[in-house]
């Protein structure tokens, strides 16, 4: 895919070791400031596009790290592939209404081409993610990358010197959000 512009590219902000998981410690107030959690006997979904695949493998590995970090083993990630970002909202619906995951994360990678597919794209793949966490009540985890150029798709991949995996934050978010679920189940019920 043909970049048009060259954007300007922020490295990502340093992290502290105070034991939470992207604390920035160069004063910076971008990122994620992200507790250490327990997340043993959660199970998650990871649904990933297989369009852009050495971004998208990246970001999965990613995902996987941190979900790892937050103490879930192998057999409680479940991973499933679709084609595109355009599929993903499906691959998620389909693992929340199989009721064996407590939380999923869809990601995938558009790039800004020279036609409106991307613009239409973005908009059907957001809307059917937000709608999602929305329906099935259990934490959806928006894990795509909306990006101009390839460079900053390796570069939000962790693929570059100076990017960041986005990967790991949306494990970390997701379990996050599961364990906030947890915390309050007769709210959960509530709202069924």
């Amino acid at each position: 895919l043909k970049s048009q512009t060259t954007p300007l590219l922020l490295p990502a902000p340093a992290m502290a070791s105070t034991g939470n998981v992207g604390a920035p410690k160069d004063g910076s107030i971008r990122g994620l400031e992200i507790p250490a959690m327990d997340g043993k006997g959660l199970r998650i979904g990871l649904v990933a596009a297989r369009w852009n695949p050495s971004v998208c493998e990246a970001l999965l590995d990613g995902c996987k790290e941190s979900l790892k970090a937050c103490g879930l083993s192998d057999a409680d990630i479940i991973v499933e592939r679709v084609a595109g970002c355009y599929e993903v909202p499906f691959g998620c619906q389909t693992l929340l209404a199989s009721g064996t995951v407590d939380g999923v994360i869809g990601m995938g990678c558009l790039i800004k081409g020279e036609t409106m597919h991307f613009e239409y794209i973005c908009e059907a793949v957001t809307q059917g993610m937000m709608r999602l966490n929305l329906d099935f009540q259990k934490p959806v985890v928006y894990g795509i990358l909306t990006v101009l150029t390839e460079q900053q798709a390796l570069a939000r991949a962790g693929l570059t010197a100076d990017g960041h995996n986005h990967g790991k934050d949306w494990g970390m978010t997701v379990v996050e959000s599961c364990l906030l679920k947890k915390k309050y189940p007769a709210a959960a019920r509530a709202a069924a």
